[in-house]
């Protein structure tokens, strides 16, 4: 599995004026987009979301998203090295993503930027 890169996630009260600082922090403009009731900004390395409680709260599980050629191939490697994927993989407006668990407990996102299958 070939990882390409990290993105930080950061759950945020004020989108706004966090967009704001990390915007002037990495010198890159944001890419927002909304994603079951949570706001998104992608800024740099960093994702900001904010929304409801309920829907940040599981957010928060989750320690980094990590960027891989194939999402399919992710799937094979982790669950033969004894990750339990726990959600996916499924179709995102960027491409697809899963969500998996680690052996030490660690909660992952893995995103690529293929588009979904036509089926």
């Amino acid at each position: 599995m070939e990882i390409l890169g990290t993105t930080l996630r950061v759950c945020v009260d004020d989108l706004e004026t966090s967009v704001a600082f990390y915007e002037r922090l990495t010198g890159s403009p944001a890419l927002r987009f909304e994603r079951g009731g949570v706001s998104v900004a992608a800024v740099g390395c960093f994702l900001l979301m904010s929304g409801p409680a309920s829907e940040i709260d599981v957010l928060r599980k989750v320690t980094a998203t990590i960027a891989v050629k194939d999402v399919e191939e992710a799937r094979t490697v982790l669950t033969g090295t004894g990750a339990k994927v726990i959600v996916g993989p499924v179709a995102t407006p960027v491409g697809r993503n899963l969500i998996a668990v680690h052996p030490d407990g660690s909660v992952f996102e893995y995103v690529d930027r293929k588009a979904a299958e036509a089926g």
